[in-house]
């Protein structure tokens, strides 16, 4: 069995970095273990992620299709997967059936079911069989890489958060690694921008729904687009990408725990009339991981537990939900600038 991590639920050490104490926040015990380095993990943490290869949807070659796979370790080796033909979600598949298995490790191995297949992962290798024994998929593991990972901010953008300086954040902590906590909110207010974030969710096989790696952004403190390990899941109104309890994103493209991800944030807010009466709705894009899952949609309401929505801007929170959710390389453009500085500045920028 490979070495168990770090357990949250048992931290009593402090981490200081200068004058500042980076204490990872507490997740409720009843959910088990929680993992911050992919290199002390549990032995599920291995077999867990995204496998691509080939599938036969019908009998004879034509039938065989590009397929992907997502295997999800649920703690005290448990495992879920969700098969999708055509490829991973936002590489090959967009929508349509999903194929939901599960299982339990048996061995080295992990065996899956679903209604008249079985499917066997090593970590390395997924094969898919039918009753009969026969091969029907055989898929092999990815890692996969957000296209905007890393991002250079163009000249004149604001730099929140690169590593070091704390000045655009309230009551902000890093790690030792230079690693920001979740659980602050942006010293400044900003009306419409366009943010660039990277953020990694904690490896928490036994936690469910609401308490899996939950925070997320609140543009302005009234619009929450949702930071949550749903790797695997529909993508629903409550899950990773989600305008909170308002839209669900197109597509889910939240990868495995522990994998860094990135939000390309589009963010026009509400207007109101000199009255204070609305005249038009907040419009928001979202890039995850690359792959557009909000493009340009209204929003007509402020979201969960968001501040009234109103003329002046707010400050943008990253939620603490008691869950050790870290985030680096944030940065914005300022689009209530001059409309010439900001197309200016996007020109610099490679963003999907």
């Amino acid at each position: 069995m490979m070495l168990r991590g770090l357990l949250i639920t048992a931290i009593t050490v402090c981490l200081f970095v200068g004058d500042v104490v980076a204490q990872p926040r507490p997740s409720n015990p009843e959910a088990g273990p929680v993992y911050l380095d992919p290199q002390n993990v549990d032995e599920d943490f291995s077999v867990q992620g995204e496998y691509v290869g080939w599938q036969q949807s019908s009998q004879g070659y034509r039938g065989v299709r590009k397929s992907g796979l997502q295997v999800i370790a649920l703690g005290e080796s448990k495992f879920a997967a969700t098969g999708y033909l055509g490829g991973l979600p936002g590489d090959g598949w967009f929508g349509g059936e999903r194929q939901l298995f599960e299982g339990e490790r048996a061995g080295d191995a992990v065996q899956l079911k679903r209604d008249g297949f079985q499917l066997v992962a090593d970590g390395q290798l997924a094969q898919l069989t039918r009753e009969d024994g026969s091969t029907a998929g055989e898929f092999h593991k990815v890692q996969r890489t957000s296209p905007t990972l890393g991002a250079l901010p163009p000249p004149n953008a604001t730099i929140l958060f690169q590593g070091e300086d704390l000045g655009q954040f309230e009551q902000a902590a890093i790690t030792p690694e230079g690693l920001l906590q979740s659980g602050t909110q942006t010293t400044r207010a900003f009306d419409s921008f366009r943010m660039h974030a990277e953020f990694r969710l904690p490896f928490k096989p036994q936690g469910r729904g609401q308490d899996r790696g939950n925070s997320g952004f609140y543009l302005q403190s009234r619009y929450e687009v949702q930071v949550l390990d749903t790797f695997g899941l529909e993508g629903v109104e409550n899950h990773c990408g989600a305008l909170y309890k308002t839209r669900r994103p197109d597509i889910n493209m939240c990868f495995p725990p522990l994998a860094w991800q990135t939000y390309d944030i589009d963010f026009t807010p509400a207007r109101f009339d000199s009255q204070g009466q609305k005249v038009s709705d907040m419009r928001i894009s979202v890039w995850h991981n690359g792959v557009p899952i909000h493009a340009n949609v209204p929003i007509p309401n402020k979201t969960g537990a968001g501040r009234p929505e109103g003329p002046d801007p707010l400050p943008t929170k990253l939620q603490d939900h008691s869950n050790p959710v870290m985030y680096r390389n944030i940065w914005l453009i300022d689009r209530s600038a001059s409309p010439s500085t900001f197309h200016n500045e996007m020109a610099a920028v490679v963003l999907p």
